[in-house]
């Protein structure tokens, strides 16, 4: 009885010991959060915003975890989960780098497509305003329109100085706002010129 005594406190002490010693797995968390600091400057706000706000929960949770084993007393902190989540955390944020990347070259493609479809727009358009159909009233209308091209152009310009800076998601607006003002001009031309001729129809008849 007296052995067990002198035992329980030495056991208890051990105890102590042992289970004092558990801390946060900061290795692991370091690499989770540079993980997903990585994501964000591969540009994930931006080409992966789903992927980085998963990550962004997972260190949260993680975070949450850490910070309730804390608050415990020392004989019973745990920190199995919190590495666990460290783990599930830096995957998360390792995805929402390559889902960057890969959405980033994606905007370029696009950008770049639309950029060749704003040009050749932007050409039919003016070679048809050049011939379009002046008459009584539609001077005005001619003249709108080649401001019209003017602004096709400059929204060109300004797509072509973003995409050479890597803002594909900008460069790529700025191009699909230059195609459909063309398009438009070149519909505009095209029916003036049905007018026209429905015009000189009307009045052989």
């Amino acid at each position: 009885m007296r052995k067990m005594k002198i035992a329980m406190p030495i056991l208890m002490v051990g105890l102590a010991m042992v289970m004092g010693c558990a801390k946060p797995p900061q290795a692991d968390i370091d690499a989770a959060k540079a993980a997903i600091t990585a994501a964000r400057d591969a540009g994930a706000a931006d080409y992966a915003s789903a992927s980085l706000r998963d990550a962004e929960n997972s260190v949260a949770s993680l975070d949450a975890e850490v910070a309730a084993q804390t608050k415990k007393f020392a004989l019973m902190r745990s920190y199995k989960q919190a590495a666990t989540l460290a783990a599930q955390a830096k995957a998360a944020g390792e995805k929402a780098g390559a889902d960057a990347t890969a959405g980033k070259e994606k905007a370029k493609a696009d950008a770049e497509a639309l950029l060749a479809q704003a040009k050749t727009a932007m050409d039919e358009a003016n070679a048809m305003l050049a011939t379009a159909p002046a008459g009584k009233g539609s001077q005005m209308e001619i003249e709108a329109m080649k401001t019209d091209m003017q602004t096709v152009a400059t929204s060109i310009a300004e797509g072509e100085q973003a995409h050479g800076a890597g803002r594909y998601l900008e460069s790529k607006a700025k191009f699909e706002a230059a195609l459909n003002q063309a398009t438009s001009v070149k519909a505009a031309i095209e029916q003036a010129k049905e007018m026209k001729k429905g015009g000189k129809a009307a009045k052989k008849a």
